[in-house]
Parts: C-alpha cells; structure tokens; sequence
C-alpha cells in the first residue's frame, strides 16, 4: 500500500505542476541549476543548462523555453551579441530540437535564453545580461524569429 501511495503523490504533484500551465524538466541526477558537463557552442565560452520551462501561454501557441547559464556573456570582458546569437542558435538546433517531445503537440515557438548568472525564471535582476531568441520549428530545423 505505501507504494501505490507514493506513487499516487508523485502524480498528483505532477497534475499540480500541468494543471498550472508551466512544466520544469530537470533530470532527477542534475544538480544544482547550471551544474553539470558544459553544452558545446560555436563560441568555445561554457554553456550550462539551467531548466526547461514548457508554457502553453506563450505567443504564439506551445511554447518551450530553454534557459542557459553563460557567465560570459556578462562582466568586463563579455563576448559580442553576434557571438552569443550564433550560440543561441546552435543550442536551438543542437540542444533543444533534440528535446522536444515526439509524442503530443509540436511547439509553436522554441525559446532560448542566456544569463549570465542564476536569476529565476519570471524575475527581474538589474544586474544580469540576458539574451532571448525565439524560433519557429520547420523542417527539423530552428528558423530565428523576430522576437
């Protein structure tokens, strides 16, 4: 009985977190947010994935928003927009097409967001550099949208 219990809170947690319209997704071996192996970008700067956020209020329909830790894009020293676009888009087309889910409904919009420290999601940090980029999916492919 304290199995099927357990499970039974399992899933009424998850029904709580769907039935609120946003959805985390973290591996249950992650760590602490922005812990973990770096994410490979085109920039050679380290990269770390912080969480999936799945919201079926955005914009433009289902939309998944991919948050990444990327210390360089901030301090004295930080690397150009141009280069943190290119990595924004590499970890569309590399990182976040590979997670979206096969089964149910295709996103309409990916978002990919980069900070240069831990600020939680829907906050507000005067002091953090963040870039967002938003792409549609077409073709198995991230295609950059006016944001």
């Amino acid at each position: 009985m304290g199995r099927v219990a357990g499970q039974m809170r399992r899933l009424s947690r998850v029904a709580a977190v769907i039935l609120t319209g946003i959805a985390l997704a973290r591996p249950a071996s992650a760590g602490a947010a922005g812990e973990g192996a770096p994410v490979p970008v085109p920039s050679g700067e380290e990269v770390h994935w912080i969480e999936t956020i799945r919201d079926s209020q955005g914009p433009a329909g289902l939309t998944l928003r991919f948050r990444f830790l990327a210390p360089a894009i901030g301090g004295e020293n930080p690397i150009s927009q141009e280069a943190a676009q290119a990595d924004m888009q590499a970890l569309c087309d590399g990182f976040a097409l590979s997670r979206v889910p096969e089964t149910g409904p295709t996103p309409a919009q990916i978002i990919i967001s980069l900070s240069d420290r831990l600020v939680p999601f829907g906050e507000t940090d005067d002091d953090a550099v963040q870039y967002f980029e938003a792409y549609s999916i077409e073709d198995g492919a991230c295609v950059w949208e006016l944001f």
